[in-house]
């Protein structure tokens, strides 16, 4: 698959199929994450891989709790027609958990310290191509609590639980979403 027609095909899923994936596409799938670029090439993601049907669960309680309170706190009345139930049909769901003791040079800037989660967003990135280039979808997902996903997936205080991934295949088409023109995006200095 050509580079920029993996980058415009990818597409979010949130209706998976329950086809299992297997071990070997999951460890392709992380590997390319690795392969993105990190401060003082630190690495600092860790990738926790969840098969299993309970925390699945849990951690859709947890999504269902926090839509529920985004609603209430934003008043913005589309959550409520928001579902997160693609957290237990999507057949993995990889937990990428960011390491801030490995920020880079960046720790030292008054608004610092954020190098590893940006590192972690590329491999985040990496691994949304990878799954799609290897015919499933994906689903950067952060609706979560990040002290109570520590609990859930026993990630030590120090770490943070930067997104889930959640992979399999689709259970239908996905239609691309609009984009803004790219000159709306954009301001060259010379």
């Amino acid at each position: 698959m050509e580079l920029f027609e993996a980058i415009k095909g990818r597409r979010s899923c949130r209706n998976f199929s329950s086809e299992p994936i297997t071990e070997d596409i999951i460890m392709e799938i992380i590997e390319a994450g690795t392969w993105a670029p990190s401060p003082l090439n630190g690495q600092p993601w860790e990738f926790i891989v969840i098969e299993d049907n309970a925390t699945k669960e849990m951690i859709y309680q947890e999504a269902e709790r926090c839509r529920k309170w985004g609603e209430e706190a934003s008043g913005w009345k589309w959550l409520g027609k928001y579902r997160v139930d693609f957290l237990k049909s999507a057949p993995v769901l990889i937990a990428v958990v960011g390491d801030p003791a490995k920020t880079g040079l960046d720790a030292y800037l008054d608004e610092g310290g954020v190098g590893y989660q940006y590192a972690c967003a590329a491999a985040i990135q990496n691994m949304h191509l990878a799954a799609h280039g290897l015919g499933l979808s994906s689903l950067w997902f952060t609706l979560y609590d990040k002290k109570k996903m520590r609990e859930i997936l026993d990630i030590p205080p120090e770490k943070n639980p930067v997104s889930i991934v959640c992979i399999g295949k689709p259970a239908g088409e996905i239609p691309a979403p609009p984009r803004k023109e790219v000159k709306e995006k954009v301001r060259f200095v010379r």
